[in-house]
């Protein structure tokens, strides 16, 4: 965990600020609206890299087989304005690319992006292409005060659970006692094999719990998928002697890069920002990379990645045919799905809209 000391006096600046909006919430001066309907926030204290999607993810599956399940999402570094609902020809630049990768991944649910999202539920209930929303998930959405969801999620990497500093010196948007303000806390990205003992520690170290629901999690890969659909000359398998580009744009690869070690030594990693919209010269460097490798290599991004490159020109045919996704999911530690799962559901019953009589 890396702090830029000689940034720490902007970081007290940058703290005045925001326990300043804080406390205007907190006492009415800034109001934070509710809905008639179940609104449950998914977000995190520090800037990127905690896991929100796939957390976003499982809730969908976890509720819906029993609601429909409207996502809203601010639709970072989107090319469009205001509210957009996702639709078939939706691509990432419509609506950002976590959103596209959602949509792609779960087609029966309703998709949307705004800025505003005290709007962006209005629309969500007005509209009648979803006015049959049954709950509304909010990514990305804890330090968007203006909604008081009804229920907080908040997610904190496991690297991070012992504290960091504040913007600009460190990750985090807000101070650690600002999770007094969610409902349950979620610790991600812990490793797979963390014991009871390392679990007690960290909650420990959390002192500003009080008494909240804490839960670990990790993430498990799933199985390779291809990017473009048709016929493919090379499967997504890997094995000890596949050569393997990898090309990411998420907050910390260094997971990925792990995990396709794991599998083979030979990894050539294209590694850009996150949410990295890919330029001509970035195509141009991936299929440069790309044939440099031996026959039948792979090429594998991560599905947010893909939601972006899947809609730009200029890869190669082989690049194409050999590039693949590799899906994540939230697995959860020490029995917790079942607890967890349960104050969703208890939740989501208690405050779903009843049918007009």
């Amino acid at each position: 965990m890396r702090t830029h000391r000689w940034l720490l006096p902007v970081s007290w600046l940058y703290r005045i600020g925001v326990e300043t909006r804080n406390l205007l919430f907190d006492r009415g001066v800034l109001r934070s609206r509710s809905f008639d309907l179940p609104v449950v926030s998914v977000g995190n204290l520090a800037v990127g890299g905690t896991g929100k999607t796939p957390h976003v993810e499982y809730l969908i599956r976890l509720l819906g087989d029993h609601c429909r399940v409207a996502v809203l999402s601010r639709g970072y570094k989107r090319r469009t304005h205001g509210f957009v609902l996702a639709g078939d020809g939706s691509t990432a630049d419509d609506i950002g690319d976590e959103p596209m990768q959602i949509k792609s991944k779960f087609g029966d649910i309703h998709v949307a992006v705004d800025a505003d999202r005290c709007e962006g539920i209005e629309r969500l209930i007005a509209d009648p292409a979803t006015a049959d929303t049954d709950v509304v998930l909010l990514d990305d959405a804890f330090q968007h005060r203006y909604v008081k969801p009804g229920l907080s999620i908040l997610l904190i990497e496991h690297e991070r659970a012992g504290g960091d500093c504040l913007l600009p010196a460190g990750r985090l948007r807000e101070p650690m006692s600002s999770l007094r303000r969610a409902d349950i806390v979620v610790v991600t990205k812990c490793p797979g094999d963390m014991t009871p003992e390392e679990a007690a520690a960290i909650r420990r170290r959390l002192r500003h719990l009080q008494g909240k629901p804490l839960f670990f999690t990790t993430m498990a890969y799933g199985e390779l998928a291809p990017v473009f659909g048709g016929e493919r000359q090379v499967p997504c398998t890997l094995t000890p002697d596949s050569h393997v580009l990898l090309i990411t744009g998420i907050a910390n690869p260094a997971p990925l890069l792990k995990e396709t070690g794991r599998h083979t030594r030979h990894v050539t990693h294209l590694a850009y920002g996150d949410h990295h919209a890919f330029t001509v010269a970035d195509i141009r460097a991936i299929n440069d990379a790309f044939a440099a490798l031996p026959p039948h290599s792979l090429a594998i991004t991560t599905e947010k990645d893909a939601a972006r490159l899947s809609a730009v020109d200029g890869l190669s045919d082989k690049v194409r045919d050999s590039l693949c996704q590799w899906p994540i999911r939230v697995s959860f530690l020490h029995g917790g799905a079942d607890a967890f799962d349960q104050l969703v559901n208890d939740y989501v019953g208690r405050a779903k809209r009843r049918p007009a009589q």
